[in-house]
């Protein structure tokens, strides 16, 4: 079965990723498509890029980068649940995906991102451009999710019928691109 690796992108004190990843990875569990896991970024403790030599060369000499590595490495497809900041992704995710590089290639994403009335949409078209440059698929089919706080009951994300079809489509397109891409992560 293909894995997926459902990421947490924010470390920020007092976020609301968890709780929406939470609901991505039940989600994802429930299609039955793929082994989802839950990646939260904040385990890894990366702080801004410190490796000596280029990531295309894999020779990285800090345990944050090896166990970032065979995390990112391990998966088949992705996806990225990211706020909006600013009208930016977190600069956590940034630095995140410039950690490695081989490691992405061939790979599909799916976005499923959160803020105010844009629902992170502003987030998500930015990052599509670094995830082209890592060789990986961003797929049209996202999930934004506008007003997030008011989508959180008691510490739960109760999603919408549109949220919940997006992800259903969402989860769909990354099994099926994922599947076409894996002749190539095997070379």
């Amino acid at each position: 079965m293909l894995k997926l690796n459902i990421i947490i992108c924010s470390t920020r004190p007092g976020r609301v990723g968890p709780t929406v990843a939470r609901w991505v990875h039940e989600a994802a569990k429930e299609n039955g498509k793929f082994d989802a896991q839950l990646v939260d970024l904040a385990d890894f403790n990366l702080p801004v890029y410190d490796e000596p030599k280029h990531p295309r060369l894999k020779q990285y000499e800090h345990d944050h980068t090896k166990a970032w590595s065979e995390s990112v490495a391990s998966a088949d497809a992705f996806a990225f649940v990211l706020p909006e900041y600013n009208f930016f992704p977190p600069s956590s995710l940034i630095n995140a995906l410039q950690y490695v590089l081989g490691e992405w290639h061939y790979k599909p994403a799916g976005l499923v991102s959160y803020g105010g009335v844009s629902g992170g949409l502003r987030s998500a078209q930015t990052v599509k451009l670094v995830l082209t440059s890592l060789k990986m698929m961003p797929l049209p089919e996202q999930v934004p999710i506008p007003t997030v706080s008011q989508l959180i009951e008691n510490g739960v994300f109760k999603p919408n019928e549109l949220i919940t079809t997006g992800a259903t489509t969402m989860f769909n397109e990354l099994h099926r691109w994922s599947e076409a891409l894996k002749p190539l992560r095997a070379g």
